[in-house]
């Protein structure tokens, strides 16, 4: 099942405090509104020659809509473990189930739109099945080509994916 588009009012997540503990639950447009702190994950799918998937957000988002950003992402639901949100939001962005591993963890800020966020990887090689009301296009990229693109035209992508995909990027060389 898809999940319902960005802008559902009644989406609840966890507020919490500078240390990612919970302190309460708001609606998702509250949280947002308000500036408040929240969790999020991102997913990079990569294939076995090495390529990263990207996809193009929708028109229709509310938050850096067509802009290109991770394979798959979300916030993550109150009560919902960061791992289980990162496999829901696979199955539901993308049509697809994989084995994923945890890579890093940042921090609230400017830059996740005050969301701890949670990165993970998983390789795949398979189909895909994007959702149409999430993702406009979709690109397996070449890693080493990426930080080019991303300096040269950073307004392309959104400014979570450039904040992971840099950590990402140092991590690999």
């Amino acid at each position: 099942m898809r999940k319902q588009m960005s802008g559902d009012t009644d989406e609840w997540f966890d507020v919490v405090d500078e240390r990612d503990h919970v302190i309460g639950r708001q609606r998702r447009k509250d949280v947002h509104r308000l500036g408040l702190r929240h969790r999020a994950v991102h997913v990079f799918v990569r294939r076995s020659d090495g390529r990263l998937l990207i996809h193009k957000r929708s028109a229709l988002k509310e938050e850096f809509p067509g802009v290109w950003t991770s394979s798959a992402s979300g916030h993550v639901s109150a009560g919902e473990a960061y791992a289980a949100a990162a496999h829901r939001e696979l199955t539901e962005e993308l049509g697809i189930t994989a084995e994923l591993q945890r890579c890093c963890r940042f921090h609230a800020c400017t830059a996740t739109s005050m969301e701890f966020t949670e990165l993970f990887e998983c390789r795949w090689d398979g189909e895909l099945s994007p959702d149409p009301h999430e993702i406009q296009a979709i690109d397996w990229v070449d890693t080493q080509e990426l930080p080019d693109q991303i300096r040269d035209t950073p307004e392309h992508y959104s400014p979570v994916f450039r904040l992971l995909f840099g950590w990402y990027d140092q991590q690999s060389r």
